[in-house]
C-alpha cells in the first residue's frame, strides 16, 4: 500500500484572491520542515496538501511529527492511496481496516466518513459508505459490526483524482503560514510569558526575530543560554529566531543610581522599547512584541504601560493582554517551553525591582525623571555592542 501523508488547511480556505499567496507560502514551510525527512513532493489541491515520498528511505514517522507543528495546517493524517475506481477503494478500505484491527480484541465496531471531492464518481457519499460498509462487514463476518454512536475506528474515504483512505486524524497548531504576515522583534527575557507571546504572534503568520537584554554579571551566562534555548524552542515552530543580545548592564545602574525608585521599572522599560525599536527596523520588523499582560505585574497596569508605548514609535503587539497566568502556564507547557522558563536563574528584569513601584504613574514624571540620565548616549552604547546569535 502507497502511504501519503495528507494535510488540512483552515482559514486559508477563506482567503480570497491572495489566496494562493498564501497556499505557496504554507507549501514552502512544508517543504522546509521536511527538509531532513527524505525526498518527497508537496502539492495541494482542494484545501488539501499532499506529502508523497519519492523514496523508500522517506522518514514518514518524522515527517508527521515535523508538520504536525506547521503553522497554517488544521490537521494532517497517515493515508493510503489508491485510484478512484470502486474495485481498488473497496480493496484498500479491507486493507486499511485490517491494519486498524491489529489491537487485540476479538470484535470490533467501525464507521466510514466519504468525501466525494471527483464529482464525476458515478456514487454519492452516503452509497459509497454504504456500499463499502457492506463490503467490510462481508470480508470481516463475525468480526465487525457497524456502531456510528461510538465505533472503535472510523475509516475515512476521500474520493478525489486518487482516494485516500485513513483512520487517523492529528491535531495541528493552526493560523496562519509563516511569514505570511510581516515580521515582528520579540522581547525576550527567559521567563513563562515572553515565548509564548512569540509562538502566538507567529501562529498569526509572522516571523520572528527577538531582542534579550543582558545585564552581566548581576545576569548570569546560564541565564542567557537558557533564553537561546527557549528562542530556539519557539523556532522550531516559524522557522528559526535570530536573538539580538543587548548589553544592558551600564543603563540599569544608572536608572538605580540616578532615577527615583518606584518609576524604574517604567523607566527601564521604556529605555528597552527604545533600543528593540533601533533593532526592529534594521531588521526589517513592522512590530515590537511583548509578554506583557494587563494587571499582571505594576509596570503592565494601563497607566505604566501607556508610558511605555510612548517611548516607541512602532506599534507594539501584546498577545498575552487578556490572558491570566494559568492559561499562559498551559501554552506553556504545550508548546514545551514551561520547564525552560521556570529554570532558577535571574534575567534582568528581576535583579533591580524596587520594592514598591508605582503603578499609576504618569508619562510627564517619567519624562522628567530621565532628563537625570544621558540615555540617549548609552542606548547608542548598547546598541552599538550587540551580539547576534543565530538559534
Amino acid at each position: 500500500m502507497d502511504r501519503v501523508i495528507l494535510a488540512r488547511i483552515g482559514e486559508i480556505a477563506l482567503k480570497g484572491l491572495n489566496r494562493c499567496t498564501f497556499e505557496q507560502r504554507l507549501a514552502r514551510n512544508m517543504k522546509a520542515a521536511l527538509s531532513d525527512c527524505g525526498p518527497c513532493k508537496v502539492r495541494w489541491s482542494q484545501s488539501r496538501y499532499f506529502v508523497e515520498p519519492e523514496s523508500e528511505d522517506f522518514q514518514f514517522d518524522k515527517a508527521m511529527e515535523m508538520l504536525s507543528g506547521v503553522f497554517g495546517l488544521v490537521s494532517i493524517s497517515p493515508a493510503y492511496v489508491t485510484t478512484s475506481e470502486y474495485e481498488n477503494i473497496s480493496s484498500l478500505a479491507k486493507e486499511v481496516a485490517a491494519k486498524a484491527m491489529q489491537t487485540g480484541k476479538e470484535k470490533y465496531t467501525f464507521k466510514i466518513e466519504t468525501k466525494r471531492g471527483l464529482k464525476a464518481f458515478p456514487m454519492k457519499s452516503p452509497e459509497i459508505s454504504a456500499e463499502i460498509g457492506g463490503d467490510l462487514l462481508e470480508a470481516f463476518a463475525g468480526k465487525l459490526k457497524v456502531d456510528v454512536n461510538n465505533p472503535d475506528f472510523i475509516l475515512y474515504i476521500e474520493v478525489r483524482e486518487n482516494t485516500y483512505i485513513y483512520t487517523e486524524i492529528i491535531e495541528a497548531p493552526g493560523g496562519m503560514p509563516t511569514g505570511s504576515n510581516g515580521k515582528g522583534c520579540l522581547l525576550i527575557s527567559g521567563g513563562i510569558d515572553s515565548p509564548v507571546a512569540g509562538y502566538m504572534i507567529a501562529k498569526r503568520g509572522v516571523s520572528l526575530c527577538a531582542v534579550h537584554f543582558y545585564s552581566y554579571p548581576y545576569t548570569s551566562e546560564r541565564a542567557k543560554d537558557k533564553v537561546l534555548e527557549l528562542a530556539k524552542i519557539v523556532g522550531r515552530y516559524c522557522g528559526g529566531v535570530k536573538v539580538f543580545v543587548v548589553p544592558f548592564t551600564d543603563i540599569q545602574l544608572a536608572i538605580d543610581e540616578k532615577c527615583r525608585e518606584e518609576l524604574s521599572t517604567v523607566i527601564m522599560r521604556r529605555s528597552m522599547m527604545r533600543i528593540a525599536e533601533r533593532v526592529a527596523r534594521k531588521s526589517g520588523c513592522s512590530a515590537l512584541i511583548t509578554g506583557e499582560s494587563v494587571g499582571q505585574v505594576a509596570s503592565q497596569t494601563m497607566q505604566a504601560l501607556y508610558c511605555t508605548d510612548s517611548a516607541a514609535d512602532m506599534p507594539i503587539f501584546r498577545p498575552l493582554i487578556g490572558m491570566d497566568k494559568m492559561e499562559v502556564v498551559a501554552i506553556a507547557r504545550k508548546i514545551g517551553t514551561f520547564e525552560t522558563s521556570i529554570l532558577p536563574y535571574e534575567d534582568c528584569c528581576t535583579v533591580f525591582t524596587p520594592k514598591h513601584p508605582k503603578t499609576r504613574p504618569s508619562l510627564s514624571e517619567i519624562i522628567e525623571e530621565e532628563k537625570k540620565a544621558d540615555f540617549l548616549a548609552m542606548e547608542n552604547e548598547a546598541f552599538e555592542g550587540i551580539e547576534t546569535i543565530y538559534c
